[in-house]
């Protein structure tokens, strides 16, 4: 695993190939559906990245057996009675995932507490769309200052609009129908990555799920889950856009492999309007059976500024967390370039801070900012947002900087990405991890 501050020689043209490894989101997802089950489950090839590391701290400390095996699997194997009074606080309120244990614990208690959720820091992120939809399923949830107090005399299947289509909550919801018989509806359900590889994973359990990919589910839960299995989650088009980005910004030729197509094609679209030059070089489906994957080979190329603004929207719109990836390459496209950032409240603040590096950058409010074009970045000290997505931008920006670079505590970049920098150094790039 990475240290804390990464020393960065910027300024190099990339070259090589990469490989997009395991999604964050669905290893955490998985992580926690992993509950529903009685018996043994395999995660293949899992991250291993702080956050998981967080979701293993909270399930090893009620009792749950977890295993790193060969090849990053993880075994995961249940206690006979999960005891909730160890739960290990100091992990739980560091990671947002803490919530998707509601969707399977209700299956066990009658009553539990859970604290309140942590993870990036990007302003004030609601949960009642959590409670609302839980609300439906027969599911009493209050509030007090460090936890929430859930209760749940009868579950029952039900019809549920979703309050928000937010990734977390569709999750949650898939999976407290999961175990319920009967027909649950789920209207406003993203559609994101991550969501479809836990219905992927639910299937194999024989829950029948309708309208995979789309917006409305429904649930056709079953009694018990209980069942040795072995699944492996799909690849993370989020990293995927790290790389194009990195690619894209170093002005590199680079073979990015494993790319998750379905997830990544409206970025695509929006990059090649901007200038971006880059090939498929071949279509195959993922270890799980469902996922398309396809190689991008990627041309150094000259970039202009779209005229619209560049905004994200739930899938399948521009994915929320591939947003902040188009302000490093925003820095090397002629003309000016507005990002609209509307989901989170703070995390556009965090994308002035590549102006420490040169980038010409004008906040115009919370929300939006109007990036100028090109410009050559500069070495700079920085020290890390707490936000994954801004931390990785400013590594971008290192990258393409002439110059030796520090970006200090680099905590954020870890909970997402695994190792890496000496990934990343395999194409040329020059980190030191100090």
């Amino acid at each position: 695993m990475c240290g804390m501050d990464f020393k960065i020689e910027g300024g190099r043209k990339l070259s090589g190939s990469i490989d997009t490894n395991t999604s964050k989101n669905s290893a955490v997802v998985l992580l926690c559906a992993s509950l529903l089950n009685k018996k043994r489950t395999v995660l293949k090839k899992m991250p291993r990245i702080e956050e998981v590391n967080r979701i293993l701290e909270v399930l090893e400390s009620i009792g749950v057996s977890v295993k790193w095996k060969k090849g990053n699997d993880l075994e995961i194997i249940p206690p006979k009675k999960i005891n909730l009074s160890r739960l290990n606080m100091q992990s739980a309120v560091k990671t947002r995932s803490i919530l998707m244990f509601l969707g399977p614990l209700i299956h066990d208690f009658k009553q539990f507490k859970l604290p309140h959720a942590g993870g990036c820091r990007l302003g004030k992120r609601t949960v009642l769309p959590h409670f609302f939809a839980l609300e439906k399923l027969g599911v009493k949830i209050s509030t007090s200052e460090n936890s929430y107090k859930i209760s749940s005399d009868k579950l029952r299947p039900a019809e549920i609009i979703l309050y928000e289509s937010g990734d977390t909550v569709t999750a949650n919801a898939i999976m407290a129908a999961a175990k319920i018989p009967g027909a649950t509806t789920i209207k406003f359900a993203s559609a994101n990555y991550q969501v479809q590889d836990l219905c992927f994973f639910l299937l194999k359990f024989g829950v029948e799920i309708e309208g995979i990919g789309t917006t409305t589910l429904v649930i056709h839960g079953v009694p018990e889950m209980n069942q040795d299995m072995e699944y492996y989650p799909s690849e993370d088009p989020i990293e995927t856009m790290l790389f194009l980005s990195i690619a894209a910004t170093t002005n590199s030729s680079l073979i990015i492999k494993r790319c998750p197509i379905d997830f990544l094609e409206l970025e695509l679209l929006k990059l090649e309007k901007m200038g971006f030059k880059y090939k498929m070089l071949k279509h195959y489906k993922a270890n799980n059976g469902f996922t398309n994957l396809v190689d991008i080979k990627t041309f150094p190329s000259k970039f202009k500024a779209l005229e619209e603004k560049i905004y994200a929207r739930p899938f399948p719109g521009l994915n929320i967390d591939n947003l902040p990836f188009f302000v490093p390459i925003a820095t090397q496209a002629k003309g000016t370039t507005l990002i609209h950032d509307w989901v989170y409240e703070e995390r556009a603040l965090y994308y002035k801070e590549l102006s420490k590096l040169g980038a010409s950058i004008l906040l115009a409010d919370p929300h939006r900012v109007f990036i100028e074009g090109p410009t050559k970045l500069k070495a700079a000290k920085v020290i890390c947002p707490p936000a994954l997505r801004p931390a990785a931008i400013i590594l971008i920006g290192m990258l393409a900087a002439k110059g030796t670079s520090v970006l200090k505590n680099v905590y954020s970049i870890n909970r997402g990405y695994e190792d890496l920098c000496s990934r990343l150094n395999k194409l040329g790039a020059r980190i030191k991890v100090l």
